[in-house]
């Protein structure tokens, strides 16, 4: 069993190493080399599915392990009972404004710090996951988006027609991306009812 320093000690590595992540990726030759490094992986796949299969196993695994890192990073019934006793402070403060009530609405003003730094606490639990989760996203996009911008690969849409991948749904948004989020919402889905997560 790890003990609670090494757990503690590895969590924080994880943290820097996933938000860092985020700020290596806007550099050009680390992101070229990582696409090409995860692209030999993802190669495989590529030529021998359908892109849209493809897409569909990347959006199944990254919904597979996000649910998987959530549900073991973040205390659940914390968070359900933070939201729980938010409700319940909301619903107690609408009722007093109504009543008129001044008394019982300055009453419940001073539990508000309270109530707001449970907010924080749970908003942190919301976010750890990110980074973890950045770890592994992250190369995947970037080795995805290297093959499917260097391609000619096409799909039929509903009401579009035949699109190249490579090009623009809107703004910065990639076919193939807009194809990977309609893939991982219901899949996401799926896994974390499985998995009896979220839901809060």
């Amino acid at each position: 069993m790890i003990n609670t320093k090494m757990k503690k000690s590895i969590e924080k590595v994880a943290l820097v190493l996933g938000f860092s992540m985020f700020g290596v990726v806007l550099l050009e030759d680390f992101r070229n080399a990582l696409a090409s490094t995860v692209a030999v992986v993802l190669n495989p796949l590529f030529n021998n599915l359908q892109v849209s299969v493809v897409l569909f196993v990347l959006a199944a695994m990254t919904g597979a392990y996000a649910s998987l890192i959530q549900k073991y990073t973040m205390d659940w019934e914390l968070m359900r009972q933070v939201q729980d006793r938010m409700k319940g402070f909301q619903k107690e403060f609408r009722e007093a404004q109504l009543a008129d009530n001044p008394q019982r609405v300055k009453k419940l003003e001073s539990q508000r710090s309270d109530m707001m730094k449970e907010q924080v606490e749970m908003s942190k639990q919301q976010f750890k996951p990110m980074a973890y989760i950045s770890i592994l996203s992250l190369p995947l996009f970037i080795g995805a988006n290297y093959i499917i911008l260097g391609s000619t690969y096409t799909m039929v849409f509903p009401f579009w027609g035949e699109q190249s991948l490579s090009g623009n749904v809107i703004g910065p948004i990639y076919y193939w991306l807009y194809w990977y989020f309609i893939c991982s919402i219901p899949v996401s889905q799926l896994i974390r009812k499985f998995l009896n997560i979220g839901g809060i």
